[in-house]
């Protein structure tokens, strides 16, 4: 006995996408790629075969967005190349594969540890439910205990990562990372750590602000620009007073750059100048230096002039000693 079942009309056809799909993908799927890998889904389910020129124009998307858009969907695992075409990815069996990695021989140590992590556990579930309403996919959690173990943030530190990027609307996987990297190259472990970065980039900002409104700079400065005062501020050690005399100095300098001030402030760094009295000791003696050296060039120079003239006239004296002795002989 054979049984079927009737196919559905377009009208009444339904294109499904697993909630997987809404929990880890969607969020970083710029809108365009979007398009293409929903009316993708739609056409794989017919198993239609389309051209790119045919699917920019139904999409109303310029070619090169499509080709850009397939090439993201391929390197981002939603849709698989194959010498026949493309076959759109069982998210689902994709992320179920991801996550099921056995491995035999850390089932004692694993157990141990699992039981050490209680409070990361916890840590966990407070950003599951906090900036993921409870529905948070299942690869963040590998996520997060990697980045457990790779930076070794405590819980609290791992939460405020994931409060620093919600409250920038950029809770994606990349960004993330991102802020990740940037502060564990900073040191930060603790909370104690990220309260004093924090505080860092506070002051930063407010040299910043200063900086830019001495110069005359009413935009954001660039982030080299931020790089070079960072450097200053954080690496050299040093603070409004140092620096402002430095900006002085642009003064006699038609546009200045900030390679410029940064030649200066690295010169006073060089010589070992830690405050604002020794630098203005070191530009005082180099002036002292300096007129000096112009007074005895002057010196130098009235010497030599007096020199050629004193030349220039035994020379005048021994021409007309000459005429005389030949007048007489004649």
């Amino acid at each position: 006995m054979k049984l079927e079942q009737k196919e559905k009309s377009l009208l009444f056809s339904e294109t499904i996408l697993p909630d997987i799909f809404f929990s880890e993908y969607l969020s970083d799927l710029p809108g365009d790629y979007l398009k293409i890998y929903l009316y993708m889904v739609f056409l794989s389910k017919y198993h239609k075969e389309i051209k790119w020129n045919d699917l920019s124009k139904k999409l109303n998307i310029p070619l090169k967005i499509v080709n850009d858009g397939i090439k993201y969907l391929e390197e981002n695992n939603l849709i698989l190349k194959k010498t026949t075409g493309y076959i759109v990815i069982d998210l689902q069996e994709a992320t179920l594969r991801n996550l099921y990695t056995p491995n035999l021989t850390m089932s004692k140590e694993k157990v141990e540890q699992t039981s050490k992590n209680k409070s990361r556990a916890k840590a966990i579930e407070h950003i599951n439910n906090m900036y993921f309403q409870g529905i948070m996919g299942p690869s963040w959690y590998n996520d997060i205990d990697l980045w457990f173990k790779k930076y070794e943030f405590d819980e609290q530190v791992m939460i405020a990562l994931f409060d620093h990027c919600y409250l920038r609307g950029a809770l994606n996987r990349k960004y993330v990372q991102v802020v990740a990297e940037s502060w564990a190259s900073n040191k930060i472990r603790t909370w104690n750590d990220l309260d004093q970065y924090f505080e860092k980039r506070e002051n930063l900002n407010k040299y910043n602000k200063t900086i830019a409104k001495k110069l005359g700079k009413y935009g954001k400065l660039t982030e080299y620009e931020e790089a070079y005062i960072e450097n200053w501020v954080l690496n050299f050690g040093y603070d409004m007073s140092i620096i402002e005399i430095a900006l002085k100095r642009t003064t006699l300098k038609q546009n200045p750059t900030f390679e410029y001030i940064n030649n200066i402030i690295t010169d006073w760094h060089d010589r070992n100048l830690k405050t604002a009295n020794e630098v203005q000791a070191f530009l005082e003696q180099r002036k002292k230096q300096a007129k000096s050296t112009k007074e005895l060039k002057a010196k130098v120079g009235k010497t030599n002039y007096e020199q050629r003239n004193y030349d220039n006239l035994d020379f005048l004296y021994a021409n007309q000693s000459i005429e005389i002795k030949e007048d007489k002989k004649s």
